[in-house]
């Protein structure tokens, strides 16, 4: 949910500036879009102009990029995404245990699911039009901060770790 809202963010902030350094074009791109939806000429541009006026981002947000309420958050499919996430995540510590020589599996396991986190942390920044350091970071703090409160978790019920 989270590269969904960076992305919408990203658009609406690219958008905003958009209306203030070209409304006139802007509302051009307004007209045209109600055009193809089937009104006339004048009529999509005396809409345009009317919704504008009213709030101008807020009809670019619906008519120009798809932004509504109703399709912002979507609690299901984000779940079931996220799911299917962390089951394809799964495979690469899996894998990495399983390469790494027995002595150092934490380790490497460990790093390995790292790395892994900052990639695709910057790839679902990049993906979303938001920073990519800044997506990276964050998957990554959240991943490592799960790591580690397991391990405290299993040493605390006598788990190896």
């Amino acid at each position: 949910m989270q590269a969904q809202a960076d992305t919408e963010a990203a658009d609406m902030a690219k958008e905003r500036g958009e209306l203030e350094r070209e409304p006139e074009r802007e509302l051009a791109e307004l007209t045209a879009i109600y055009v193809e939806r089937g009104l006339d000429e004048p009529l999509a541009r005396q809409v345009a102009v009317q919704l504008t006026a009213g709030d101008a981002l807020a009809a670019h947000a619906r008519d120009e990029l798809g932004i509504t309420e109703t399709l912002r958050a979507r609690p299901l499919q984000a779940a079931l995404a996220s799911a299917a996430a962390f089951c394809a995540g799964a495979v690469i510590p899996i894998l990495s245990a399983l390469a790494a020589p027995a002595s150092r599996v934490a380790e490497v396991s460990s790093a390995t699911a790292l790395a892994a986190l900052l990639l695709f942390g910057g790839m679902a920044g990049h993906a979303g039009g938001a920073s990519i350091a800044r997506g990276a970071l964050r998957v990554a703090f959240w991943g490592a901060f799960a790591m580690g409160l397991t391990a405290v978790v299993g040493r605390l019920f006598g788990a190896a770790v």
